[in-house]
């Protein structure tokens, strides 16, 4: 669970050192060093947000889940995707239209989405391009494999990174385990699956060597179907 914690402050860490780099840089054009450092204090609160959830986990409390909607999470957090991804790395957002009101704690939210995220670049040290798009997704009949029956928000990460072979693929949700060394903590999915299941919802992936891999995230719609 420290590394975990850990794991997540690190990457807004380094979301944050990255937008400050950027307007070191930049310092002869101060109305963009001002909106960068405006950035870098939203990481800040988003920190803090985040570390007032996991105190409320570590004393069995109700987090933050309420009624929202997966596009504005992601518009307001993409610029710290951006900077998570790094320079050589481009973020590409595709909005879906008709996405379904679901439950979610945001701020778990967006560092399970900074999460994967920060995997699909480690994917891809030559640099590329990773997806992030959002869809309505209805299920009618029972399938092997997740999710079942239902409407679900859809949120996708995709990259054209290296991918995985299939036994690394059944491992990703094994305690400690990574494929990073000492820069990994074998944590992260785990946190990006407990968040799926907080909410009823479900993960999945598909990973092809050489090809990239994809991750789904799904959250049950609460909007009644018509």
């Amino acid at each position: 669970m420290t590394g975990g914690i850990a794991h997540d402050f690190r990457n807004l860490l380094t979301v944050i050192e990255s937008g400050l780099r950027s307007a070191a840089k930049r310092a002869d054009e101060p109305e963009t060093v001002r909106a960068y450092i405006a950035a870098a204090r939203e990481g800040i609160d988003r920190g803090v947000e985040l570390a007032s959830q996991l105190l409320a986990f570590a004393k069995h409390q109700e987090l933050d889940i309420h009624a929202g909607n997966l596009n504005e999470f992601l518009r307001s957090f993409e610029p710290f995707l951006r900077y998570g991804a790094g320079p050589d790395v481009r973020v590409k957002l595709e909005l879906g239209s008709d996405i379904p009101d679901c439950l979610i704690d945001p701020a778990l939210f967006d560092a399970a989405v900074l999460n994967l995220v920060m995997n699909a670049r480690d994917s891809m040290p030559s640099g590329g391009e990773i997806r992030v798009s959002t869809e309505r997704l209805v299920q009618t009949a029972p399938t092997p494999d997740p999710p079942g029956p239902g409407t679900y928000a859809c949120v996708r990460v995709k990259d054209r990174g290296c991918g995985m072979a299939p036994e690394i693929l059944r491992r990703v949700f094994d305690p400690f385990f990574t494929t990073k060394g000492e820069k990994g903590t074998g944590i992260g999915m785990l946190q990006v699956q407990a968040l799926a299941q907080m909410v009823d919802g479900r993960i999945r992936i598909r990973s092809e060597q050489g090809i990239g891999t994809t991750v789904d995230l799904l959250f049950p719609s609460i909007q009644a179907d018509i």
